[in-house]
């Protein structure tokens, strides 16, 4: 009997547990500072994420790249803790850590065993009131910013024509400025300029600490009061004014020409994120839309330009549903041996009337519409990627309730939905085009794009 009791008491701990993972608790410290936690019990786990809101699209001429150039020297140590201290004592504690730059907003994240949270909690909040920025470490991490541009950006053909794309079709938007930053920028950036930006941006009133695992709310809560609580808000702090992007009157066309060794062509049309929509349907219609072109294999382009008409060796579609400012529905793709820009930009155009003139059979929506939900429904099979959903949400000023409507929004979207923003959005007035046409390599230019190749994207 007391056996079975045992089972039954053991059974009831295990569906409650179960009950309380993805159960969100939101805080907000007296100093400001949001805490969002996710229990999540199925390992003893824990991933702690700090997110400021800068990033690149804060910036302005003349200081491009600083949001990357300080997202390095914040592991460059403080008062307490010397330079690369931060990672040393995480990685002894078995931890993983590491932060990424992006257009609007700014991340550090570690990923630990449960038990190891407040090592985190201490490092992260010494760090975000009390950086040491000296001239000699910010001259050489400087440097190798300079270096990484160099690498991802001008050694690569295609994220070159990317950038000069941005900087065509976004007029006043700050998204026409590279998150790593303009070269000549980067050169003239002061430790000055670091120190002013430093102060600005952060502060616990403009930061959003978020935790999931296998935690206990109310002691995150606590053990956020304790490490970050003294730390004093910025009462200056104003977020920036958003900044519309004014009305294009017309198709945009640009040619990019340096050595390379495939031509590309990169298509980018006008449309509004979640948060700038007037009708927030549209924006999960626009979601849908980038899915039917760009699924996985049996997607439109793929379908038809890749495999079908062997016009293109590769082609895909983008949008990002969580920008902060008004965004992009993309297209791009290479020609295959045989066939050339013209050819594939058609194509293209024509995938898009089709979109316009044509609501997209039941068979194919239910398809798309299970392979996009099945990808985000995956996601939260990472712990990481559950406290991301939550960081992103609040950090462009959305609420991070939101995604839990993910996936109704989406199966909600009919094909006339599809139709109609193709129709209200797919349209040459638009649109901006850029084409890469490469010019003959040397040996020296194909070993920069080859390292540039074998060297990957790194985060810091």
């Amino acid at each position: 009997m007391l056996r079975l009791i045992t089972v039954w008491l053991l059974s009831c701990c295990a569906l409650l547990a179960r009950a309380a993972d993805g159960q969100v608790h939101e805080y907000r410290l007296d100093n400001g500072l949001r805490l969002l936690v996710k229990e999540d019990h199925r390992a003893p786990v824990v991933v702690s994420q700090v997110w400021y809101r800068v990033g690149s699209s804060y910036e302005h001429d003349g200081i491009t790249g600083i949001s990357h150039v300080l997202e390095h020297m914040m592991f460059k140590g403080t008062e307490r803790y010397g330079p690369g201290e931060f990672s040393r004592i995480i990685a002894e504690n078995g931890g993983r850590e590491n932060a990424f730059t992006s257009r609007d907003y700014t991340v550090y994240f570690q990923t630990l065993e449960k038990s190891r949270l407040p090592i985190a909690f201490e490092l992260e909040a010494d760090r975000m009131r009390n950086l040491r920025l000296d001239e000699k470490e910010f001259r050489k991490e400087r440097q190798v910013v300079i270096e990484e541009r160099r690498m991802r950006t001008e050694d690569r053909p295609e994220s070159l024509a990317y950038e000069h794309f941005n900087a065509v079709a976004y007029l006043n938007s700050p998204y026409r400025i590279p998150v790593i930053g303009w070269m000549d920028d980067l050169e003239q950036l002061t430790i000055d300029d670091l120190k002013a930006w430093y102060r600005r941006w952060y502060a616990p009133n403009n930061a959003t600490l978020v935790v999931a695992g296998d935690v206990d709310p109310e002691a995150v809560h606590r053990l956020a009061r304790k490490w970050f609580g003294p730390l004093a808000p910025d009462e200056r702090l104003a977020p920036p004014k958003r900044r519309r992007e004014v009305k294009q009157l017309g198709e945009r066309r640009l040619t990019v020409r340096l050595p390379a060794e495939v031509p590309y062509v990169l298509m980018g049309y006008k449309a509004p994120s979640l948060l700038t929509a007037e009708d927030p349907d549209e924006a999960y219609a626009l979601e849908v839309l980038a899915g039917i072109l760009d699924g996985g294999d049996a997607a439109r382009l793929s379908r038809e330009l890749v495999r079908g008409r062997e016009i293109a060796s590769s082609a895909g579609a983008g949008y990002d549903l969580y920008a902060r400012q008004q965004t992009m529905l993309l297209l791009e793709a290479n020609p295959a041996r045989g066939h050339n820009l013209d050819e594939v930009e058609q194509a293209l155009r024509e995938a898009v009337a089709r979109l316009r003139s044509e609501r997209v059979a039941p068979d194919e929506l239910a398809r798309v519409k299970a392979q996009v939900v099945a990808s985000r429904v995956y996601e939260d099979d990472s712990v990481f990627y559950q406290a991301m959903k939550l960081g992103r949400l609040v950090s462009i000023g959305l609420d991070w309730r939101l995604a839990d409507e993910y996936v109704p929004r989406i199966r909600a979207v009919t094909a006339e939905a599809v139709r109609r923003v193709a129709r209200r959005y797919l349209v040459d007035d638009h649109l901006t085009v850029a084409r890469l046409e490469p010019l003959p390599m040397d040996a020296e230019a194909r070993a920069r794009q080859r390292r540039a190749r074998m060297g990957g994207d790194h985060v810091r």
